[in-house]
């Protein structure tokens, strides 16, 4: 099959046309991304409007601030004008601000506004993220008008699989499916069909709540309220999906010791990538001595038992894992709502128990691989090794419960406390009972 690229070439136009029409857009716009700057503008010139707007959502950023600047502002106001309400913000948030006027000068008023309503709001917010292309209903229609409502101001809406019903004054009241209004009779009052207990959102919600209400009550649509309880706009499943990308994302990077980057790591610069990442890896190296000061205050006890030295790795190393596993799983639950920091003492006390489990397994481990595999140690040695580890195994798993959920109590992310930081401070408080342990052991 002609690629694209060939086509174009061939001046086969209409074969060009037809191929496009007959993709998703997702995939027609990476095809669309393989191409030339130059061949895309010819593209989008031969291209429906409607066509070419529904591929134009799914272009990268880059690309879109390169059309901008390329295309005449009458063609972007026709392309943007096409686009759904939070597609066309998130397109918008892209760009400079002078771009941004520029296009919202000619976009049709109700647009324009609909748009504005949208940009107003915290980034982070469920206001910046709905749409204000929804259905709503008055709670006096009856099934059959309604039904005709939905089909007259329907065709255009995000979805309207769920339609939201509302006082005169659009006050929330409750919500009704399309299958419900389908399978009633004409006649009965939509009021009787509608669930009064619907699940709703404040605009000025953060995004991770909003992300996870979708995922508790099974939602593909979530209406969005005012203080008041008015009815502004919707969130749609497939904006969430983006919302829980990039937090993952983010996150990811954090518990990495990263910077969240903007843009795909192929499409960063080296320079970008590098100042991401010096940050924390300074943060970490100065951390690290004060591991070296507790290891040169007991000098005087590595030189009369060196072999003492050769442990060290591997408590460090459990330690860090230990902590580094709890950390984890404390703050994926906290993510999804599974755990409250006001809980705390509950999350404690099982992590405690977990560590003595852990800690009398790995022990009794060492136990027997010190005295069964390096006879040159003794056994007092032996004995200080292993109740190190097991020290160190239940401090770990106490700490790597406790910190990210202090850092969300203190409104920072508790992605941060991950393991990075989590092994900085296991390693120093693994050092200390260590040499603590032998010196009473030993001397």
């Amino acid at each position: 099959m002609d690629s694209l690229s060939s086509l174009l070439q061939a001046d086969k136009i209409d074969e060009l046309r037809t191929r496009l029409a007959n993709m998703i857009p997702a995939d027609a716009a990476n095809a669309l991304e393989e191409l030339d700057i130059e061949q895309i503008f010819v593209v989008f010139h031969l291209l429906p409007k409607d066509l070419s707007a529904a591929i134009f959502t799914y272009l990268s950023p880059d690309l879109h601030v390169k059309m901008v600047e390329a295309l005449g502002s009458q063609e972007m106001t026709d392309i943007v004008n096409r686009l759904k309400v939070d597609d066309a913000v998130d397109f918008l948030d892209e760009l400079p601000a002078n771009m941004v006027n520029a296009i919202l000068a000619n976009t049709r008023p109700e647009m324009r506004a609909s748009i504005n309503s949208v940009l107003n709001y915290p980034e982070d917010s469920a206001g910046s993220l709905m749409t204000c292309e929804y259905v709503f209903l008055p709670e006096y229609l009856t099934a059959g008008e309604a039904l005709a409502q939905i089909r007259q101001k329907g065709i255009d809406k995000e979805t309207i699989y769920t339609c939201y019903v509302t006082t005169p004054k659009r006050v929330l009241k409750g919500a009704v499916s399309l299958r419900q209004i389908l399978l009633s009779p004409n006649s009965r009052p939509v009021s009787e069909l509608m669930s009064p207990t619907v699940i709703s959102a404040n605009t000025h919600e953060s995004q991770e709540e909003v992300s996870r209400k979708f995922q508790e009550y099974d939602l593909i649509a979530l209406p969005v309220v005012d203080n008041e309880n008015r009815i502004v706009g919707i969130i749609t499943i497939d904006d969430v999906v983006d919302v829980i990308v990039a937090m993952n994302t983010e996150n990811i990077e954090k518990m990495a010791a990263l910077r969240p980057a903007e843009d795909e790591y192929m499409k960063t610069g080296v320079l970008k990538l590098a100042s991401n990442r010096i940050v924390w890896l300074l943060f970490m190296m100065l951390s690290a001595t004060f591991t070296g000061m507790i290891i040169s205050n007991f000098q005087g006890l590595l030189s009369q038992m060196v072999i003492l030295a050769s442990f060290i790795p591997m408590l460090m190393d459990t330690g860090g894992n230990c902590g580094s596993q709890s950390a984890t799983l404390i703050i994926r639950g906290m993510a999804v709502g599974e755990i409250d920091p006001s809980c705390w003492y509950k999350v404690v006390w099982k992590e405690f128990r977990i560590g003595i489990i852990v800690g009398v397994a790995l022990g009794v481990v060492n136990l027997l691989r010190i005295f069964l595999f390096m006879k040159d140690v003794n056994f007092a040695v032996d004995l200080t090794v292993t109740a190190t580890l097991f020290c160190t195994i239940i401090t770990a798993k106490i700490l790597g419960c406790l910190l990210p959920m202090l850092a969300k109590v203190m409104k920072l992310d508790p992605a941060l406390m991950a393991s990075p930081m989590i092994t900085t401070c296991v390693d120093a408080i693994t050092l200390m009972l260590y040499f603590t342990i032998a010196r009473s052991v030993l001397l």
